[in-house]
């Protein structure tokens, strides 16, 4: 009898794991159905990916060297290009200018994260042998040519990408229930000036941020807040809010539930565009509480870049000298390892020169 006894109750923990765990596989199977049904993804063809020829490994000697399908530039790490548009009719590919160009680099090796943006108005090739504004590229080629304009210039082997427009930022952070950020006075009149921009626009109230300090953000409020680029550090400013508010929402989906990440998907996914299949997205979010953001920055960096009126193409952020910037680049993606600048880099600093120098003396 008491042996039986004995036996029951050692399988009550066992009996309570197994049915967490059939809980757990049934909500993960559930946000892998709803992924499957929501989600806007776009093959992109590989083969229009271009990855500067001296990061592509070689074959060996004797055989023809061949562009991988899916290459990373190093062992457990991968990297996916993330762009923000400000689609107001929900298109979300070619003929929409990407606001925000973000490179997030994931170490699947040490569980950790790195946030460089692309400041949107770099001088640069756009991945088709013109210059301009970097953010053109998207607007001419959709994600694949901003993509290849990546690539290109900063010597990365990026294959896929997210985009998202703000609407789906402001239900994102709704589904978290919120992000905490720091706001201060110079920001709120110009926070709540967007916001009233977008209640108007997606025909929604919106409440006003009336106070300084650390404080609850809902999506509208956070949303605004990365728009914000009228105060001191104008648009480098802005491209560091943006990675806050994503960095903010990281660590708050750290803790989130499987219920709370559902919330998540049904929210964003329908608003956004992306290469990712269902699978790939669901070892993301399955895996987001043990990843850290542990560098923040924005490309070209401070020090190697400078302001300028580039004849038409108007006010341009200029890499004073692109192959120290992609080194420094690399640096932050891969510290510690060795890297020399390709010669298509060396190429397109050489012409970056050559085209903006009158315009910088």
């Amino acid at each position: 009898m008491d042996k039986r006894k004995r036996g029951f109750r050692g399988g009550i923990p066992l009996l309570i794991v197994e049915i967490v765990v059939l809980l757990l596989s049934i909500g993960m199977m559930y946000v892998v159905i709803v992924m499957t049904r929501e989600v806007n993804h776009t093959n992109i063809d590989q083969e229009q990916i271009h990855v500067n020829e001296e990061i592509v490994p070689k074959e060996p000697t004797g055989k023809e060297e061949v562009k991988p399908e899916k290459k990373e530039e190093k062992k457990g790490c991968r990297n996916i290009a993330l762009f923000g548009v400000d689609a107001r009719d929900g298109e979300l590919g070619k003929g929409t200018r990407s606001d925000t160009i973000m490179i997030a680099s994931i170490d699947q090796d040490k569980q950790e994260i790195k946030l460089v943006s692309v400041f949107r108005d770099t001088y640069l090739n756009l991945g088709n042998d013109s210059y301009n504004k970097c953010n053109t590229a998207y607007a001419r080629g959709g994600p694949e040519q901003a993509i290849n304009m990546l690539n290109r210039n900063l010597d990365l082997a990026v294959t896929d990408y997210v985009t998202i427009g703000f609407s789906g930022l402001i239900d994102a952070v709704d589904a978290l229930g919120g992000i905490e950020m720091e706001v201060t006075e110079s920001e709120i009149s110009h926070l709540n000036n967007y916001q009233l921009c977008m209640a108007e626009e997606l025909k929604v109230d919106y409440t006003p941020v009336k106070q300084t300090g650390r404080q609850l953000l809902n999506g509208m409020q956070a949303t605004a807040y990365c728009r914000i680029r009228y105060t001191k550090g104008d648009d480098f400013r802005r491209a560091e809010r943006q990675r806050e508010v994503l960095s903010a929402m990281m660590e708050k989906a750290r803790g989130a539930s499987v219920k709370e990440l559902t919330d998540l998907v049904n929210a964003v996914l329908p608003q956004v565009e992306t290469s990712l299949n269902a699978n790939e997205i669901l070892s993301v979010l399955g895996s987001v509480a043990g990843y850290r953001v542990t560098a923040s920055d924005g490309f070209p960096f401070e020090g190697g870049r400078a302001g300028a009126n580039v004849g038409s193409k108007g006010s341009c952020v200029i890499p004073i000298d692109l192959e120290e910037n992609v080194r420094q680049l690399h640096q932050v993606l891969y510290p510690g390892e060795a890297y020399t600048p390709s010669g298509e880099v060396q190429r397109i600093n050489a012409e970056i020169k050559e085209q903006t120098d009158e315009f910088l003396q």
